[in-house]
């Protein structure tokens, strides 16, 4: 089978910017061999963050949803772009883009004598592919949403792909603005794979750190490291009844947003006790979700920079020591589920989702 270069595109719930890895990949489903050709990342402008963060989970303008789609599309065909010209990439075959999410309800309400699920990621697909001349496949969530799933996380298929031992237990974790994970037992079949969205990322520790600084993070956990996590706070932030769920679950800035901040900060903690707190709450709803019997607990996204955060996370590891970017490893996932797609094969993992069935995921817009 010949060698297709694919490039993947990711902006997550921290709204920090965009990411970008160019994949080669060749053979099909999990004996897929891939080579990562390069990998780049550039930051959203302030002001749209600030705009996909008043359209996100809210009432919004119809008008505002579609110029800022559009806008996205030109900012991810704008970064392919770049990271080609920098590292010297061509001949580009397809692209895949996962967009910006701006809401995920993947469990039914009732609504208008039905019930139901939806997820809306922005980001126009045609834009990227009339900008580039290469086919894009966009909208990965829906077709499982449409399955009977919860359209998250969809990243543990490529999970399994990259990091399934025959003999150690794995626990692969993503730290972006929510933060989730995929336990692959030993010598385990994709069908047995379970994962699920743990609670917040780092999302509440960026809001409370911009509220109060303007900057958009904790760099390295410093603030964190000078604060004292309030024990009674996070007593009564684990009581949520979310941690307690069983998968397939998932979660977003519904959970997480502006609400759940100000509750944070009505308790009157200090700056960098609350900082410290968030940063808490995240490492112990994984920790609680990690099993004891866990060899290796592989860290990716945004978090893993976060030596505050990691240090209280058992096991932790870089993917880096295990030969991937933890910056990339998203990207390169929706690289890996694109090409999937193009090829008709399902993307999906029913037992991660909660999806009735494996589909075969994304639109196609072609070039």
């Amino acid at each position: 089978m010949k060698t297709m270069r694919v490039a993947g595109v990711m902006s997550g719930t921290s709204l920090d910017g965009i990411d970008v890895a160019v994949v080669d990949l060749r053979g099909a489903g999990f004996k897929t061999k891939f080579e990562v050709v390069a990998v780049g990342s550039v930051p959203y402008p302030q002001p749209v963050r600030e705009a996909l963060l008043a359209i996100s989970n809210t009432t919004a303008h119809t008008g505002q949803v579609a110029r800022l789609s559009f806008l996205l599309g030109e900012l991810y065909a704008d970064a392919i772009r770049s990271l080609c010209a920098k590292a010297k990439v061509k001949d580009l075959q397809l692209i895949g883009c996962h967009g910006q999410t701006i809401f995920h309800e993947g469990a039914p309400v009732p609504f208008l004598g039905k019930k139901i699920a939806s997820t809306f990621q922005i980001g126009e697909s045609a834009v990227i592919a009339d900008r580039l001349g290469v086919p894009v496949i966009s909208n990965f969530r829906e077709r499982d949403v449409a399955a009977g799933g919860r359209g998250a996380p969809l990243v543990p298929y490529v999970d399994y792909l990259l990091f399934r031992h025959p003999k150690r237990y794995r626990v692969a974790i993503n730290i972006g603005g929510i933060a989730n994970l995929s336990l692959i037992p030993p010598a385990a079949g994709p069908e047995t794979v379970v994962a699920f969205d743990t609670g917040p990322g780092n999302m509440v520790i960026d809001q409370l750190v911009e509220w109060f600084t303007g900057k958009r993070y904790d760099e390295g956990g410093a603030i964190a490291a000078r604060g004292t996590a309030n024990e009674t706070v996070l007593k009564d932030l684990l009581r949520d009844p979310y941690y307690k769920r069983k998968a397939p679950k998932t979660a977003g800035r519904e959970q997480y947003g502006k609400e759940f901040v100000a509750r944070l900060l009505a308790t009157g903690l200090a700056f960098e006790d609350l900082v410290a707190t968030a940063t808490a709450l995240t490492a112990r709803t994984l920790a609680r979700a990690i099993p004891k019997e866990a060899d290796d607990v592989i860290v990716a996204g945004g978090g893993v920079h976060n030596a505050t955060l990691m240090a209280q996370i058992p096991k932790a590891r870089p993917s880096s020591d295990f030969g991937i970017h933890p910056d990339a490893k998203e990207a390169i996932a929706f690289a890996i589920l694109a090409y999937e797609s193009w090829h008709g094969r399902p993307g999906n993992l029913p037992s991660a989702t909660g999806a009735r069935r494996a589909v075969t995921l994304g639109k196609l817009t072609r070039q």
